[in-house]
């Protein structure tokens, strides 16, 4: 195929996802964007409290940590565009820069067209779009974690400063401890500890009343059994038994995740394991938070047969698909529990797939020695 041929399967590609991110009926107006926008502006404009703003009358407010408002100060001076194209403009750099360290190094040289066709791909991908339809932060800490997989002496800071943003990224300290990357662990910790200690310094109360009241109302961050809660615990809200199940269960998956950990030998299998975790055992893991499983599919991709990437590609389209927005309305009957859980089952099984062994010819392995586990001394 010549490379003008090249151009226009990737321009029309380009133009059907441009499309339907436009017109799918889950485009989301940038909600949250405009929650992180309206809250920092009531605080650091109007003279508010950040934990009280609510945006346009909703029953939605702010709800990460002081030092995250503090990263995302600069949109109280920005226009609603200006705000809107930052955001895109920050997401997509987050998804190239991504498929730069997990994407192309599958590849045997360079090739513009497959990593184009792989960002649109992520583009479609639902919890990719709903990222960049609401506005969100997840590619941002996504990007931040991994980028711990790089060797250097500073490594840890990136997932300290995700942490001291949204406290879900906290998990992956817990990973370097199991691992014994010690000196890791302590920076991320130390990080962390420090951006938190920073926004304590700038806005005492507002940190005051966040780790002892906002953190813990649970109320602030949503209904448990809401279907886009595709969580352990959106499980058994959904099922509407005793939360001593969701317990078990966060437990049984640790106990996986520990054996799976502990028989590994490379941190980019390892983050990706960890990231799952993390969206199985939070209270809540909205739709978007899943591109935390964006790692997994890469290195499977990676690894896989043909057969295997038959597989991977139906798990692409479920998680593409709103499958589980079916069940919006109700999650009951059998069919229900299966459906409007289908990203929870699917995370499980990526976590399982992980800690098969890969192929020795797996070309992350051989073409990305820069981010092995460091070696601990």
């Amino acid at each position: 195929m010549t490379r003008t041929r090249h151009i226009l399967l990737v321009a029309a590609a380009a133009t059907a996802v441009g499309v339907f991110l436009v017109t799918v009926p889950t485009f989301r107006e940038f909600f949250d964007l405009g929650v992180y926008r309206g809250a920092v502006r009531h605080w650091l404009v109007g003279g508010g409290e950040l934990y009280d703003y609510l945006y346009q009358g909703t029953e939605y407010g702010f709800t990460y940590p002081p030092f995250a408002a503090l990263v995302l100060s600069p949109l109280a001076l920005t226009s609603w565009p200006v705000a809107i194209a930052f955001s895109v403009a920050l997401n997509a750099a987050c998804v190239a820069l991504l498929l730069r360290w997990y994407v192309l190094p599958i590849l045997r040289r360079p090739l513009w067209m497959p990593i184009a066709l792989v960002f649109l791909a992520v583009l479609v991908f639902e919890p990719a779009r709903d990222t960049f339809s609401f506005g969100q932060v997840n590619l941002a800490l996504l990007v931040l974690v991994c980028s711990d997989l790089r060797r250097t002496q500073w490594r840890g800071i990136g997932i300290g400063l995700a942490a001291a943003i949204k406290l879900t990224p906290a998990v992956f300290i817990g990973y370097l401890i199991l691992t014994r990357q010690y000196r890791a662990a302590a920076i991320a910790s130390g990080t962390a500890a420090g951006a938190t200690a920073l926004a304590f310094l700038v806005a005492p109360d507002t940190s005051r009343r966040f780790w002892t009241e906002a953190l813990w109302d649970t109320d602030r961050v949503g209904n448990l059994a809401y279907v886009s809660n595709q969580s352990l615990r959106g499980v058994v809200a959904r099922l509407d038994i005793s939360s001593i199940w969701w317990l078990l269960a966060v437990a049984a998956i640790l106990v996986v995740w520990w054996l799976g950990v502990r028989s590994l030998d490379d941190d980019p299998t390892g983050f990706a394991m960890t990231g799952i975790v993390a969206c199985l055992i939070s209270p809540v893991t909205w739709v978007h938070h899943l591109v935390w499983l964006l790692p997994a599919l890469f290195l499977l991709a990676a690894r896989a047969s043909r057969r295997g990437l038959v597989a991977l590609a139906a798990v692409y389209v479920l998680l593409s698909s709103s499958v589980v927005w079916l069940w919006w309305a109700g999650a009951d009957g059998f069919l229900a529990v299966i459906g409007s859980n289908t990203y929870v089952w699917i995370s499980i099984g990526l976590l399982l797939a992980l800690q098969a062994p890969g192929r020795a010819t797996d070309p992350w392995r051989r073409r990305a020695p820069s981010i092995r586990r460091v070696p601990t001394t």
